[in-house]
């Protein structure tokens, strides 16, 4: 009501000033917004929830460590966005099928993963994982440990988590 009562009464006013129509129009979005409901704050997801969040995070890692490219295909959307450990060069979802790929080919295997550490913030269908990660590895006959710490980003599409980006470092 107070938005229809400050457009009448300074219409014609503001259709001769076209910067003052576009701040009216944007103070009357504000007005309007929060009673749409839009809440971006941080919701709690159930035990049933966490749980499928936290084995669709670990399908994710697993699947890349085997080069499963049907399980990434169905967990890695198409508009997936990936900074690697000491990687200077972003990777998309092409690239982080390329690189499962390559890790398989050079004879990669994972022995052992784990993530010591774990909180999530989630919004709606969307999450952020923040974690810390070890993985232990084996190529070429040696073995390698790793570690770091990884932030995620799961959206959860048709009742499925899928990992739509992530940023992982090594803690240092």
């Amino acid at each position: 009501m107070l938005v229809q009562a400050v457009f009448g009464s300074v219409m014609g006013d503001l259709m001769r000033n076209k910067l003052a129509l576009g701040i009216a129009l944007g103070l009357a979005s504000l007005t309007i917004l929060p009673a749409t409901g839009a809440d971006k704050s941080a919701t709690t997801l159930t035990q049933t929830q966490y749980a499928e969040l936290l084995r669709a995070r670990e399908a994710v890692w697993r699947a890349w460590f085997a080069d499963d490219r049907a399980a990434l295909e169905k967990v890695l959307p198409e508009d997936t966005i990936a900074i690697n450990n000491g990687d200077e060069k972003w990777e998309h979802r092409a690239e982080v099928l390329a690189s499962a790929k390559q890790f398989g080919a050079d004879g990669g295997k994972l022995i052992h993963l784990s993530f010591p550490h774990v909180e999530v913030q989630s919004f709606g269908d969307v999450a952020v994982l923040y974690s810390l990660w070890t993985t232990e590895t084996e190529a070429h006959g040696q073995h390698s440990v790793s570690s770091g710490r990884a932030t995620e980003i799961f959206v959860r599409r048709n009742g499925q988590w899928l990992n739509a980006g992530w940023h992982l470092d090594s803690g240092k």
